[in-house]
């Protein structure tokens, strides 16, 4: 009896860290999208608490039904980068943003139709046999720099302002040691709990430290409004760019499933691509009615389990349930909303260096041979330096294609592919001389 109480305290324990860590990734997504289409704050918090609710109940269904595996699904960080870079060439197309919002939607809405149909299908078997070693490696190095990136600015104070923060900069730096010492030195269930060690304590030292930084929400119910970001419209450049987006971020799927492979210890089988991939598209479909950005399972989760070592389903739906409930309770909502956005991106800033031990197991023992190395750094360091680049220069690019070249990780995704299907080609004509 004692060991069933202590095991139900541990899987509640990992719950809560589950749900810091949805509540990290989700949070900032509505509110810079909103900014973006110029919602009011109302309509702001509204998007805030819906994706909580959302993201929860898409958790629980790839969880029970999907592929049943403790990996986040959540709004996808390609959708999401090509929406804002959509709303904000508003001014250079002459359109309305509430034209662009519903172009958005209804391409949304089609895309998300396609990859169930997929789904149905069996197209993600398919798609997988792309997924070689090194683009698993290209992907989750460029995933880890693009988020690592993100995080770094938020633990820095650039995400507020111009200049470094130095006062948060120390603080920041010495919560990551905390976290990082906690892991690798604590014993046990202190090692796996680690981020929400560092979450709790970090949240009463910024509280202390920066008051200022904690803000009261606007409490408001999830759902004010069918297609805030505009009513259905057919701009068809929009559409067009927003479908093959949304068949690009299949890439999303296809790498976080087999990067679980081994984190979990177990090959994934094609039910669960064609349940996971199902799912992603239902969810995508309705995503584009409720003006929340697409989902996609989140290759991050993989650094996220191996920094915990807590791999069960059970902690993973108490997480779930708690982000519903969170969003359910504008109260709760005001509350965690608090939470100083140094210490979020600080725990997952740690988190995710996980990610580059997941991209660096993928090309572990294979030969460097000249081609090898070409396959491997054409990718990674064209992926690298176009997220280098300022926004500006893409603006002579064409706006059907210029949020895709513009898009550093999926450019490097797409060299790799490109690259693989080279040297799949020329073994192909060796064998057949």
């Amino acid at each position: 009896m004692k060991t069933k109480s202590v095991g139900a305290s541990i899987t509640l324990l990992a719950g809560f860290q589950w749900l810091f860590f949805m509540f990290a990734n989700t949070v900032v997504i509505p509110i810079s999208v909103g900014s973006a289409f110029q919602l009011e704050s109302i309509e702001i918090v509204s998007a805030i608490q819906r994706s909580f609710i959302f993201t929860g109940v898409a958790c629980m269904l790839q969880g029970l039904i999907g592929h049943r595996l403790a990996l986040m699904e959540g709004q996808s960080g390609l959708w999401w980068g090509v929406i804002l870079s959509l709303a904000a060439t508003a001014s250079t197309m002459n359109l309305e943003l509430t034209t662009i919002g519903g172009s958005i939607a209804v391409g949304v809405i089609i895309s998300g139709i396609i990859v169930a149909v997929f789904g149905i299908l069996g197209m993600g078997e398919v798609l997988k046999k792309w997924f070689t070693p090194i683009v698993m490696f290209v992907f989750l190095l460029l995933l880890a720099n693009q988020l690592i990136t993100i995080f770094l600015k938020g633990m820095i104070g650039l995400n507020i302002g111009d200049s470094i923060d130095v006062k948060v900069a120390c603080f920041s730096f010495t919560l990551a040691a905390l976290t990082i010492l906690i892991h690798v030195k604590g014993k046990g269930i202190i090692s796996s709990l680690n981020l929400l060690i560092g979450m709790t304590v970090g949240w009463i030292a910024a509280a202390l430290l920066f008051p200022a930084e904690v803000t009261e929400t606007i409490k408001t119910t999830p759902f004010l409004t069918w297609f805030p970001w505009g009513q259905p419209a057919f701009e068809w450049g929009i559409v067009i760019t927003v479908v093959i987006t949304g068949l690009l971020n299949t890439t999303n799927t296809i790498a976080t499933l087999k990067g679980a492979e081994d984190v979990f210890e177990q090959e994934t089988t094609p039910k669960q691509y064609r349940a996971s991939f199902f799912l992603t598209g239902m969810l995508s479909t309705a995503s584009g009615v409720l003006g929340l950005v697409p989902y996609a399972p989140y290759a991050s989760s993989l650094g996220f389990l191996q920094s915990t070592g807590i791999r069960e389903r059970a902690p993973f739906f108490v997480g779930s349930m708690l982000f519903i409930l969170l969003g359910s309770v504008p109260q709760l909502s005001a509350f965690f909303s608090t939470i100083p956005h140094s210490v979020g991106n600080t725990v997952l800033f740690v988190a995710y260096l996980q990610l580059f031990r997941s991209a660096i197991r993928n090309i572990e023992g294979l030969r460097f041979e000249p081609t090898t190395v070409y396959r491997i750094a054409l990718p990674v360091l064209l992926g690298l330096s176009i997220m280098t680049l300022p926004a500006t220069a893409f603006t002579t690019i064409p706006q059907l294609i210029r949020p895709i070249l513009s898009n550093g990780m999926l450019m490097g995704i797409l060299a790799a592919l490109f690259m693989e299907l080279l040297h799949y080609l020329g073994q192909q004509k060796r064998v057949m001389s």
